[in-house]
């Protein structure tokens, strides 16, 4: 598929469907259950969507079940698998490399562009995996592109993935899971903010909405 051939919003519909697909269907097959709210949220444009990080499955219940096709931001290691490698390098996902600073910088280089040629990206501010419902430490630095791009901040709730494989020592095991899409942060709200403000509103957002679910 030539991506000359199409414009930003065309291919990432097209290009999105079957890894869709596989997420719902690797989701499904766990007999976990999702519950999705706050859909009409969504901004029309492209966003740096900004998600907690609880388990392995946060990824098949985003790539699932948000409406809006995007690319990861994923650490590299990712790279190192065939098929996803395939995927996430057609769905315009970026692989980041923190143990080498130049690496990270072009990475970031390549996601401001994206952003601003209409590719949304999703980001784990946490940086890792937190096992459990309790919320980690946002790091700022990642939120730089969407200021940079001055594009929303869109973050994203997600309760409940960690109950279905991290709490049972990696056995799968069916869980309910929330999906939240909360109140965007338009760049007119962010523009005074620094970047650790920035951070703390948006987990600040995440955590309002993970206070209302039950996982």
């Amino acid at each position: 598929m030539d991506k000359k051939n199409y414009g930003r919003e065309e291919y990432n519909e097209i290009v999105h469907k079957r890894p869709k697909k596989i997420g719902r269907k690797i989701f499904k097959s766990t007999g976990s259950k999702i519950v999705v709210n706050g859909e009409d949220k969504l901004c029309d444009s492209q966003v740096l969507f900004v998600s907690n990080h609880q388990g392995n499955f946060d990824i098949f219940a985003l790539l699932g079940f948000l409406k809006k096709p995007f690319g990861f931001i994923s650490k590299i290691e990712v790279k190192k698998i065939p098929i996803a490698r395939t995927w996430m390098e057609k769905m315009d996902c970026l692989f980041l490399d923190r143990k080498d600073r130049r690496q990270s910088l072009k990475t970031f280089k390549q996601g401001i562009e994206l952003l601003k040629e209409g590719h949304s990206l999703l980001i784990f501010p946490e940086g890792t995996r937190a096992r459990s419902d309790e919320l980690l430490e946002f790091k700022s630095g990642s939120l730089s592109l969407a200021k940079k791009a001055n594009v929303p901040i869109q973050p994203v709730m997600v309760n409940g993935t960690y109950n279905i494989m991290e709490v049972n020592n990696n056995r799968i095991r069916k869980g309910k899971v929330y999906l939240t899409v909360c109140d965007p942060i338009m760049p007119e709200e962010y523009e005074n903010l620094s970047l650790d403000e920035l951070a703390d509103e948006t987990k600040k957002r995440i955590q309002e909405a993970m206070d209302q679910t039950t996982a």
